[in-house]
């Protein structure tokens, strides 16, 4: 399989305007996280794919490949799938750009659920990793998904889920991150639909392909990255760094 990584890159993000552009320890966070996704070694091409001139000049004096979309996207997977139209590709990952911390076992995990997917029924894969603290289950920032039993993603929602009715069945609380492998043409159909009901009201594009009947296989990870999506959260990123270094 030819494997590929794109890197969404948006620079004027609602929560916190620039923040790829923001210094993480001597280089900007998308710079972070371009160099982290090339250091696997899992991927044929790594591409930053953005509408921004500034992200476009660090990654490019970097040494990075850009992609420079021509439309303006909502989401992260049209960028993405606009960039992947033209290129060889069986599988695109898309690493989040501000997930400086994607580590080598979550994406080598990812790309092995198509390696063993035989009959190629799924659609995509992606990550997620238990919440222990109520205060992030009950934050909607956090984007919570429930599975079936073959870890199969059946919702992801802003809302904690699932409900505890009763307290004594000790179902664990997972959060989605925001990291996929998607099969280049289910990802070139999802950029070809309409968005869907569900999707628009929680504004969480991946409830897209399950409206649309895509299998998602969820991977848990122990890996508890930092999505940098508040001036607190890159604190918190600038400590994990600096003492990752230590």
């Amino acid at each position: 399989m030819n494997i590929i990584a794109i890197i969404p890159a948006r620079l004027e993000a609602s929560r916190f305007p620039n923040k790829l552009l923001k210094d993480l320890c001597g280089k900007a966070v998308i710079v972070r996280t371009y160099e982290a996704a090339v250091a696997t070694g899992l991927f044929s091409k790594v591409i930053v794919a953005t509408d921004s001139k500034e992200i476009e000049a660090e990654i490019k004096l970097a040494g990075g490949a850009v992609f420079f979309s021509q439309t303006p996207h909502d989401c992260g997977s049209n960028r993405i799938a606009e960039a992947a139209m033209n290129m060889n590709a069986d599988i695109v990952v898309n690493v989040q750009g501000d997930e400086p911390f994607t580590n080598l076992a979550d994406l080598k995990a990812l790309i092995q659920v198509f390696e063993t997917d035989d009959n190629q029924q799924i659609s995509l894969a992606s990550l997620m990793h238990v919440l222990d603290q109520e205060i992030d289950i009950a934050d909607p920032n956090n984007v919570k998904v429930i599975t079936d039993l073959n870890s199969d993603a059946i919702y992801f929602s802003r809302s904690p889920i699932p409900y505890k009715r009763d307290l004594e069945i000790k179902n664990p609380v997972y959060k989605h991150i925001g990291i996929y492998a998607y099969r280049k043409d289910a990802l070139i159909e999802f950029y070809k639909s309409e968005p869907t009901p569900l999707e628009l009201t929680e504004k969480i594009e991946c409830i897209r392909y399950l409206e649309r009947g895509k299998k998602i296989r969820m991977v848990v990870t122990d890996h508890k990255s930092i999505g940098i999506d508040t001036p607190s959260d890159l604190d918190q990123a600038r400590e994990l760094w600096k003492r990752s270094e230590a």
